[in-house]
């Protein structure tokens, strides 16, 4: 299904601001450079690295009947197990280096997301494969704060300390997860 506001915008585009940020959004006066010889390096900015990684799990409490376990995780309590093809997107929030233009260098973030995430989960059995899930339920939310951790000390040890962090984990294309939470 189109979505009606695209639809409105291609057909009208005299109705439509330039300016695609939400309501028309723009950056206080004070933030923005007085001319083009000034970079913005004291705003913060978000950069964004999506990656993949497919997985199986199982939702089990062994300390819960078989029916109480059947009765909360219903089918992702499978004692065969069962899988997902996770979406990971990371966002990085900081400020401008004067030096690259970069908040933080992308290919530095991807390596990151590879050694602490994607390389680690990827075809994995979360549950018996990973020492973190041994006594922790592999639920989205309990994989989005173990990612998180994960990513934090890998952006700590490349000296990327003072960046903001927050994750969106996707297990299916509708069930997804955000670490850390909004306030």
């Amino acid at each position: 299904m189109v979505d009606p506001l695209f639809l409105h915008r291609l057909l009208h585009p005299a109705d439509t601001p330039s300016d695609p940020s939400p309501a028309g959004e723009q950056p206080a006066a004070e933030t923005q450079p007085l001319d083009g010889t000034q970079a913005a390096t004291k705003q913060r900015v978000s950069v964004f690295r999506e990656a993949h990684f497919n997985a199986a799990h199982r939702l089990h409490r062994p300390d819960w009947s078989p029916e109480r376990n059947e009765a909360v995780f219903g089918l992702c309590n499978n004692p065969n197990w069962h899988g997902h093809n996770y979406k990971l997107i990371v966002r990085v929030t900081g400020t401008i280096d004067p030096e690259t233009g970069y908040v933080i260098d992308l290919k530095v973030l991807k390596d990151i997301i590879a050694e602490q995430v994607t390389d680690r989960y990827d075809h994995k059995n979360l549950n018996e494969d990973l020492p973190e899930f041994a006594q922790l339920n592999p639920t989205a939310e309990n994989i989005a704060v173990m990612a998180w951790q994960r990513l934090r000390k890998g952006l700590d040890a490349a000296g990327h300390s003072g960046l903001g962090l927050h994750l969106r984990l996707y297990e299916t294309p509708r069930n997804f997860v955000e670490y850390p939470a909004a306030k």
